[in-house]
């Protein structure tokens, strides 16, 4: 597939755009394609940056690790081979193993507040938000605070953006290639 939108960067952007690009590249290190495709909005890109600056910032409770599972999985969820591939890519980086990385993508963790909490997300992105008070009490049994299950949520909704955001534009992937569906690995669910 051929991607949908322009990829802008700093050669290629308007003025305007541009200190959005170089925010994007501070923030993330690089540049990848959905935020190139993204910056055809420079409102979305804006927005989106400060959603995310937020939300990692030092009033965040919810570490690096459990981030970047909730991308994960909300990426499998969705479809989003792009950002399957770049959480994938990621979550190595930080340190999570190829098993917990198959584990969350299945929404599962041999630590048990993780389970908790993958089970949470997925609730919350397959039922739209409707989880049961089942689950709710699980995912506080668990050890989650009520400032950690906002985050959460909120962590489902900007991942939910930038999957979509991904499946319209098509951005050329810039990531190892992991593809969507039953992931391999050890773990067994």
């Amino acid at each position: 597939m051929s991607p949908r939108f322009a990829m802008l960067d700093a050669t290629t952007a308007d003025s305007a755009v541009q200190p959005l690009l170089a925010a994007t590249q501070k923030q993330l290190g690089r540049l990848p394609n959905l935020y190139k495709a993204m910056a055809n909005g420079p409102a979305a890109l804006a927005g989106y940056l400060d959603f995310r600056a937020a939300l990692v910032g030092p009033s965040a409770v919810l570490d690096t690790k459990m981030r970047e599972r909730i991308a994960l999985l909300v990426a499998e969820l969705n479809g989003c081979e792009y950002c399957v591939s770049a959480h994938s890519f990621r979550g190595g980086k930080i340190g999570l193993s190829a098993d917990e990385l198959a584990r969350t993508r299945r929404a599962h963790s041999e630590d048990a507040a993780v389970d908790a909490a993958l089970a949470f997300v997925r609730d919350v992105v397959e039922q739209r938000g409707d989880v049961s008070d089942e689950r709710l009490a699980a995912v506080r049994a668990a050890g989650w605070s009520d400032a950690a299950l906002a985050e959460m949520v909120a962590h489902v909704a900007l991942n939910q953006l930038s999957n979509l955001f991904n499946h319209v534009a098509r951005p050329e992937l810039d990531f190892p290639r992991v593809p969507v569906g039953a992931p391999h690995g050890d773990a067994a669910a």
